[in-house]
């Protein structure tokens, strides 16, 4: 009998479900899920008051309709029986918060703290704690905290602990009301096994956790808040489960909302990004993974530990087991080319685009591979949701530079797609000039299947070759990868993640080889660049920082 496994990938905007043969790694069938409600980011469901700026939050109903509603299609589309199927695993975007009571019922599905925006859970995205993040860097500093360098030097506004002191600072009700803080990827997994596991990869990643050392001290976490001193013993769990670890099985409800039956094996959560590298068949150092999404993760192995300033650090273990898993990041790449379509691009383009029947991102990629580099004469910075890596400051903001009144869309959007490239870059050259060798590209995600103009911009611009998951759905691949280890070769799955990748991971056969002429160009243009990003991003000008204290002002009065 044949042997499946479902992996189940929760994005920014939607989830996706596949179906994949254990075999061979082959997705029978997928099916996605967009969120009812979406980023939460002006109003509550159901309310008129506005939220704040740099707010970002999520529905867990959504989450729950996405286990009810993916893979019941996906067993439906490729007329695969229950019995076939020996492993469910689940990805998640993270840091994304959530508060519950004991028994992992969401406060925001409370009605007493459905109208508190603290009660809901806090997306990856969500940057409206860049001050909380600010006082624990500060703190550590002091202190003289050695986790610290572990991360680069500085902790991210998007991260579990940042969120939780917000949480704190504006809504002290909200944090005594939750009996547990925990990352919705975690979350599902409970709701899936009627047990809550915590998962290494996004402790150590986003919350501080590390293999050798555990959490911060409650010494750290006093000198914080004095609220906060036994947050971990409290709130959270000292008990942190591996990566590729068997989390639990199908409780009898799960079974039920999903078309499965009860008993089948469930990975330990993972993050999505994460999930993605031995999907791509990356198992070994040298070899950076890139996913390109929303936003976009750089992800290289090594065998030695290294100090990687303003990157997300790293993880032992944290993304295969037996090796150090460096982590890199960019907040916004498809989101910043959405934003453009979506607010600022004419309507004559709108009316080609619909006369052609292509969308309009199509379009504007199409007209703007017409351009030679540097033809539009502009440069921007690829700051519109902040900056990750190597700067971890989510106050920071886009820039465009040289538009003239000849400026036209294609230029502009050419300019973004360039600017993430360049971001890019720093991140790879970061990564090299401190001991991790990147000596292999390898990316995956709906840019690099939809947009060529932007992979082989991105070859032109850090003289690299660029290879391509042969998946269309690599995180939901990885998540299934990751129940089959779960349920191990016993049931019909594998012992490890590298003896699932050999059989299940593959690569396109077309790859992006840089251009030697575009390359001269792009030499000179990112060296500006770095000149843009030193000066707004290090401090010489805060000028992002200043306007959005206006901005903020304004909107308070």
């Amino acid at each position: 009998m044949a042997r499946y496994a479902i992996g189940i990938d929760f994005g920014t905007e939607s989830a996706r479900a596949a179906l994949v043969d254990v075999s061979n790694g082959a997705e029978l069938a997928s099916q996605v899920y967009p969120y009812a409600n979406g980023v939460i980011d002006e109003k509550l469901p159901g309310s008129n008051l506005p939220l704040p700026p740099e707010w970002a939050l999520q529905d867990p109903q959504d989450y729950l309709e996405t286990l009810k509603q993916t893979v019941p299609a996906v067993l439906q589309k490729a007329g695969v029986s229950a019995e076939e199927v020996i492993g469910v695993g689940i990805d998640f975007t993270a840091c994304t918060l959530m508060p519950t009571r004991q028994d992992g019922a969401p406060l925001c599905f409370m009605a007493e703290w459905r109208e508190n925006p603290h009660a809901w859970v806090k997306l990856w995205k969500h940057h409206a704690a860049q001050a909380e993040a600010d006082q624990i860097n500060e703190v550590a500093r002091r202190r003289g905290e050695s986790w610290l360098n572990r991360y680069g030097g500085k902790v991210s506004s998007e991260w579990f602990f940042s969120k939780t002191l917000q949480i704190l600072n504006e809504a002290p009700e909200v944090y005594d009301a939750a009996d547990r803080l925990l990352e919705a990827g975690d979350w599902v997994v409970w709701q899936l096994t009627g047990r809550e596991t915590r998962n290494a990869c996004a402790a150590g990643c986003k919350a501080l956790w590390s293999k050798r050392e555990g959490y911060p001290s409650p010494g750290y976490f006093a000198a914080l808040d004095k609220r906060l001193e036994n947050v971990v013993q409290e709130k959270m769990s000292t008990e942190i489960s591996p990566i590729g670890a068997k989390a639990g099985e199908l409780t009898a409800q799960a079974a039920a909302w999903m078309g499965l039956r009860p008993g089948v094996s469930v990975a330990v959560a993972n993050v999505d990004a994460h999930v993605a590298v031995p999907a791509m068949t990356v198992t070994e150092p040298g070899r950076m993974a890139m996913i390109m999404g929303t936003s976009a993760c750089q992800m290289v192995l090594g065998r030695e530990e290294h100090l990687i300033p303003g990157t997300c650090g790293y993880v032992e273990d944290g993304i295969v087991p037996g090796l150090f898993g460096y982590e890199a990041g960019q907040c916004s790449v498809g989101d910043t080319f959405a934003w453009f379509v979506e607010r600022a691009v004419p309507p004559e383009y709108h009316t080609e685009a619909k006369a052609r029947g292509i969308d309009l991102h199509q379009l504007l990629e199409e007209k703007a591979a017409r351009q030679k580099p540097g033809e539009h004469g502009l440069l921007a910075l690829d700051w519109w949701n902040g900056n990750r890596s190597t700067l971890v400051d989510g106050d920071l903001s886009g820039l465009l530079i040289g538009a003239t009144l000849a400026t036209k869309a294609e230029d502009i959007y050419r300019a973004l797609v360039e600017a993430t490239a360049y971001g890019a870059r720093v991140i790879l050259e970061t990564f090299e000039k401190n001991g991790v060798p990147v000596t292999e590209l390898v990316v995956c995600g709906g840019l690099p299947e939809k947009n060529k103009l932007l992979m082989q911009i991105y070859a032109d611009v850090t003289g690299r070759e660029f290879k391509i998951s042969a998946s269309k759905q690599t995180s939901a691949l990885g998540s299934a990868m990751f129940g089959a280890v779960a349920a191990g070769k016993a049931q019909g799955g594998y012992d490890s993640i590298y003896e699932a990748a050999q059989q299940m991971a593959h690569l396109k056969d077309e790859t992006f080889k840089p251009i030697p002429a575009n390359q001269k160009v792009y030499e000179r243009l990112y060296s500006e660049y770095v000149r843009l990003y030193d000066y707004f991003g290090r401090g010489e000008n805060n000028v992002m920082k200043t306007l959005k204290r206006l901005r903020d002002e304004a909107k308070a009065n």
